[in-house]
């Protein structure tokens, strides 16, 4: 079945999902959030975003914020390393300060007795939430590649309630006090695109339980007690390859990881962008969906080829010679005998497009609101993962689509998108803007066709950078994709980059806009990680000790970049600009 279909069969699902009650839903949200009206949540959508409001609205202040504070921030305190070499513990260290950038416009002084608070809210990114048993992994690559696998991934789903407790404790903005008014996650929030992974993405976003185990109910069965010395196995006396470097012996570690999960759930409204894990198969090939769907829910597991055959396969996907899989499939069929049995499970099954949209507007998983979060019925109706949202009374958010449909992990927009987009800002040349999306700027070089459109042109970022140039509106372009920290000035906004919640640092970022009265504006942006403990305790596997082990692992883990964090310019900032 094409996209298009697909689209058309989930839209006939939830028909009874109109706008009006995506709109209903949508303010008793901002009410039940106990925002003012600076500050509540709006919607829109591709096919009918919100009149511009006048820009002077957002100076209107209803509710008065808190004081300012850095509690559960990094402003406070930052997980650090103690030791220098093999396996390294963790503990509370030195925080991080506050840059001031002015790459765009400068500083004038006096500006903090000034400033007014325009918006406050959270972005969260690349949550990765991982089904670690599902058949269609990359670990298998790990003999070639270290960091194709995580040793710390089992424990995905404690990490994000622990970072949603963290969200739902802190309390305002940082800088301003101003109360958070929403949380945006920029995709990759499943790791498999595999429809359990979306159960569990939407179930921890808006509270409940999560028992993280497919397939057999009562064993585990994946590369932790594959006995392949490529993995850590956390329960067994084997000298794996991660043993070697000092990764501990931790019995019950399997079972724990398993155990039933309880999410805390966000109490802001929430709103989500798509991303390339959540929409391609391993977030890189677009798989006939009939060949997938058969290996995902299968009986065959490939977990380790040889270092040559996996590195030929990753360069292969680095360079994107093969966006549709051929080589994959070769590479499967090739060690059919050596793979794995596995019990079957048909919840690894992938979601289509319009089945990740049904599922986010189904009322069951409204959580905090709004319904849809950010989709509508007519994002269903016309096959579109791309919407506007109002933040605040002169501030509209921008959400973008930016995967590839034919294939490769990076990105870029289609015409139809592209021209969409260009009439939106348009249409809001009176509202400040805030876009979001997965891929950064860079990251917006795939020209692959997607098969649904073979005719329709892709665009790169380069004429996004563009047109968000030639539209001041634009403050900021909020993303992800990269697991780093980078922001960079634009000439006319900043480019705000922001590390994953599944390799170290595991952070997330609060922003806030403000108006400083003296002709510029300032973004803050403050990271936080999420509430765990800094220490580790091997022998607490409760789901805080593991949220908390989840941390530490990451940052041990084989292969791993520790350059994610970035530079203190790509931290904790505020960032200048001019006042168009």
């Amino acid at each position: 079945m094409s996209r298009i279909r697909s689209v058309r069969s989930a839209a006939a699902a939830v028909a009874a999902v109109d706008r009006r009650t995506f709109l209903a839903a949508t303010a008793a949200a901002g009410a039940t959030a106990g925002l003012g009206l600076a500050f509540g949540p709006g919607s829109g959508s591709a096919g009918a975003s919100q009149p511009a409001t006048a820009r002077a609205a957002a100076r209107r202040v209803v509710q008065a914020p808190a004081a300012p504070s850095t509690a559960g921030t990094t402003l406070e305190a930052f997980s650090a390393a103690h030791g220098t070499t093999g396996y390294r513990r963790l503990a509370a260290g030195p925080a991080w300060g506050r840059e001031i950038r002015t790459e765009i416009t400068g500083a004038q002084g006096g500006r903090a007795d000034r400033r007014t608070a325009l918006a406050s809210f959270v972005q969260l990114t690349d949550l990765h939430l991982t089904d670690v048993q599902h058949p269609m992994r990359y670990e298998f690559l790990r003999a070639g590649r270290a960091g194709a696998w995580r040793p710390h991934e089992a424990l995905t789903i404690a990490g994000v309630a622990s970072l949603i407790e963290r969200i739902n404790g802190l309390r305002g903005g940082p800088a301003t006090g101003a109360p958070l008014s929403f949380v945006m996650t920029t995709g990759d929030n499943t790791d498999n695109n595999a429809k359990i992974e979306l159960e569990w993405f939407l179930t921890a976003m808006n509270g409940g339980r999560i028992t993280p185990n497919t397939g057999d109910p009562r064993h585990y069965e994946g590369v932790q007690n594959s006995g392949h010395k490529e993995f850590w196995h956390p329960e067994q006396a084997l000298r794996d390859a991660d043993k070697k470097l000092g990764f501990p012996r931790v019995d019950g570690f399997l079972e724990a990881a398993l155990r039933t999960v309880h999410s805390p759930g966000l109490r802001l409204p929430w709103y989500s962008t798509i991303g390339n894990h959540d929409d391609l198969a391993g977030g890189v090939y677009s798989f006939g969906h009939d060949y997938y769907a058969d290996f995902a829910t299968g009986k065959r597991k490939l977990e380790i080829i040889s270092a040559a055959a996996a590195e030929q396969l990753y360069k292969g996907t680095r360079k994107g010679a093969d966006p549709t899989g051929t080589e994959m499939k070769a590479l499967l069929e090739a060690h059919a005998k050596d793979m794995r049995t596995v019990t079957p499970d048909e919840r690894r099954a992938p979601f289509t497009q319009a089945e990740y949209l049904a599922a986010h507007l189904d009322p069951a998983a409204a959580g905090p609101g709004p319904v849809g979060h950010g989709y509508t019925k007519d994002n269903l109706d016309q096959g579109t993962l791309y919407y506007t949202f109002r933040i605040s009374d002169g501030v509209v958010g921008i959400s973008l689509d930016t995967t590839d449909p034919g294939g490769h992990y990076t990105g870029s927009l289609g015409t139809a998108q592209l021209r969409w987009l260009e009439r939106t800002l348009k249409a809001h040349e009176d509202d400040y803007v805030i876009v979001f999306s997965h891929h950064y700027s860079r990251s917006l070089d795939n020209m692959n066709h997607d098969p649904d459109r073979p005719g329709e042109a892709r665009h790169g970022g380069d004429e996004v950078v563009a047109l968000f140039q030639r539209n001041p509106q634009v403050l900021a372009w909020i993303n992800g994709h990269s697991h780093q920290n980078e922001i960079t000035p634009h000439g006319t906004f900043w480019e705000i980059t922001t590390a994953s919640h599944v390799d170290f640092p595991q952070l997330a970022r609060v922003i806030e806009v403000v108006d400083n009265h003296d002709g510029t504006l300032s973004l803050f942006t403050t990271l936080i990680e999420s509430a765990a403990p800094h220490r580790t305790d091997f022998t607490d596997l409760s789901q805080t000790g593991l949220a908390a082990l989840y941390r530490e692992l990451s940052f041990n883990a084989p292969g791993a970049s520790q350059k994610l964090a970035g530079d203190p310019t790509d931290r904790n900032t505020e960032l200048l600009l001019r006042k168009p």
